[in-house]
């Protein structure tokens, strides 16, 4: 694997270097996990840049979702519809341990750069493609989106209300989801090479994330009917409630938390009940148990339950996704960094998914600029000054 000569960044992944060639979340943060890992990962765009960094933003200068799934990268601009800047792409390929991009299946031979045109190039080359559905089928060259393939693949009609519409579960959860994919296929592929030596193509698809998040849903035994419940939420009482301030959430599915969360709201009562002694019952008898849970809630805020609570009730009061800056776990696991950007200036964000042990994690770095280190990364791929600067004149690189 080629030493990343430009960074001391540690991590179980150091020295390796990844072409991230895709926009949007995906594929994009799938790369992200990589440079946590200590992977010195090049975000290459094209001249119109990733459509992320147009998404709506209170920040003047930048995207906000830009900054948060394109942490720890080098910014590169190639237009590789020119013949030139493909070259330089294949350079880097030559050099590169990880190329990643979110193409459609029919796209990338037609630029160039398919698996089989980019293996002639590196054999070692770890070739990961994400997709909305998969290399195959009719629906291979369709475009993909989190929130579709929610809907498409059962997701939002589960979310939903027994008696109301599908829901939308925001958050981006298939693509986040994905980009784990992403990130372990890698990874996984990468230990595979150093026993054989060869790199291989690795496929994710958004539609494989989706069924997957579903897998405990998606058992169906021989001979039962085709509409049966494949809900697990357990009904009523594990939930968010209102209290006297504010809406906490309430595991108690097991007769420990249950009976606990009894004797702490003064429904003791309830907790001796036979009738109510397991989840089923209970779920059956959510109409006579969540209106006198609800009196007993609004006695405090939602805050001073979760005290209250403590460790015998496991709960969690509603907060704003703000308050996870400063909060004392976040605080504890070094979760949160600043950053510093040459537009933005300096700002907070998560910094670490992933903890190790014995390998030093990678240093913070901001989300790269639009080809804020274009010139650097060629001229570390030896690339001369003359070329790149006859690149910039074609309008092959920026």
């Amino acid at each position: 694997m080629m030493a990343a000569e430009h960074t001391s960044s540690g991590g179980p992944l150091a020295g390796v270097r990844v072409l991230d060639l895709s926009a949007y979340i995906a594929g994009p943060y799938g790369c992200t996990l990589l440079a946590d890992q200590g992977a010195d990962v090049i975000k290459v765009e094209p001249p119109t840049g990733d459509n992320l960094r147009k998404y709506p933003s209170t920040l003047e200068s930048e995207s906000r979702a830009f900054l948060g799934v394109n942490r720890g990268k080098r910014g590169l601009v190639l237009d590789l519809k020119q013949p030139e800047a493909l070259a330089v792409l294949h350079d880097l390929a030559r050099q590169a341990d990880v190329l990643v991009h979110n193409f459609r299946p029919s796209v990338p031979a037609r630029l160039g750069i398919a698996y089989e045109q980019l293996a002639q190039v590196n054999p070692r080359l770890i070739y990961c493609a994400v997709t909305g559905y998969g290399e195959a089928g009719p629906l291979k060259d369709k475009a993909g989106y989190d929130q579709v393939l929610q809907t498409m693949t059962g997701m939002c009609a589960l979310q939903g209300k027994a008696d109301g519409p599908p829901e939308i579960l925001y958050g981006s959860v298939v693509d986040y989801y994905a980009s784990s994919m992403v990130a372990a296929g890698v990874a996984s592929a990468l230990y595979e090479r150093e026993r054989s030596g060869r790199g291989q193509f690795v496929g994710v698809s958004l539609l494989r994330s989706a069924l997957a998040l579903q897998s405990a849903r998606l058992i169906w035994a021989e001979g039962e009917p085709r509409e049966i419940g494949r809900d697990m939420r357990s009904g009523g009482i594990t939930g968010i409630h209102p209290t006297g301030e504010g809406y906490l959430y309430i595991s108690a599915n097991t007769p420990h938390f249950w009976q606990a969360l009894c004797a702490k709201t003064g429904l003791d009562d309830l907790g001796a009940n036979p009738r109510y002694d397991s989840v089923r019952k209970r779920a059956e008898h959510r109409d006579e148990i969540v209106p006198r849970l609800h009196d007993a809630l609004r006695a405090r805020s939602a805050l001073e339950w979760e005290a209250w609570f403590g460790e015998e009730v496991p709960c969690a009061a509603a907060r704003g996704v703000e308050d996870m800056f400063d909060f004392p776990q976040v605080q504890a696991e070094n979760m949160i960094s600043t950053f510093t950007h040459p537009v933005v200036g300096s700002y907070r964000g998560f910094a670490q998914a992933i903890k190790f042990g014995r390998s030093t994690p990678a240093t913070p770095r901001a989300a790269p600029d639009f080809g804020e280190h274009s010139e650097q990364v060629l001229a570390e791929a030896g690339i001369s000054p003359a070329r790149i600067a006859e690149l910039k004149t074609r309008g092959a690189l920026r």
